[in-house]
């Protein structure tokens, strides 16, 4: 693995642990939604961004799948962790399903002409 590949993947991680981070702030840390719906859009954008960054990281199909596995899960377990660890935030399956399909949308990145070359340069 190429040092740049060893920055982009440690960068990967550090993307979970502030999603984690974020997910896990008290409620009244945040700021309040522009409009209703607003949360939902974060979710997505921001899983389509922890789930493209891995398409360079990852040149081989099956290593892709497993990641993009690995983004679902982290997403679903984020939101059953809110419900744990949290006293101000609560489990909702649409943050769920917003975090998956983000994941999903992340991947499309892989069928792009920009792909190869992404991978090229992590």
């Amino acid at each position: 693995m190429s040092t740049s590949r060893h920055w982009a993947f440690a960068a990967w991680i550090a993307m979970f642990a502030a999603i984690a981070t974020g997910s896990l702030l008290p409620a009244s840390d945040l700021p309040p939604p522009a409009f209703d719906g607003m949360d939902k859009l974060e979710h997505l954008f921001g899983y389509a961004v922890l789930s493209g960054w891995s398409v360079p990281l990852f040149a081989a199909r099956r290593a892709r799948v497993a990641a993009l596995l690995a983004v679902i899960a982290f997403g679903v377990a984020i939101e059953g962790a809110q419900g744990v660890f949290t006293a101000t935030r609560e489990p909702d399956v649409l943050d769920a399903l917003a975090n998956a399909t983000g994941a999903l949308l992340g991947q499309l990145v892989a069928f792009t002409r920009c792909a190869n070359a992404l991978r090229a340069r992590a």
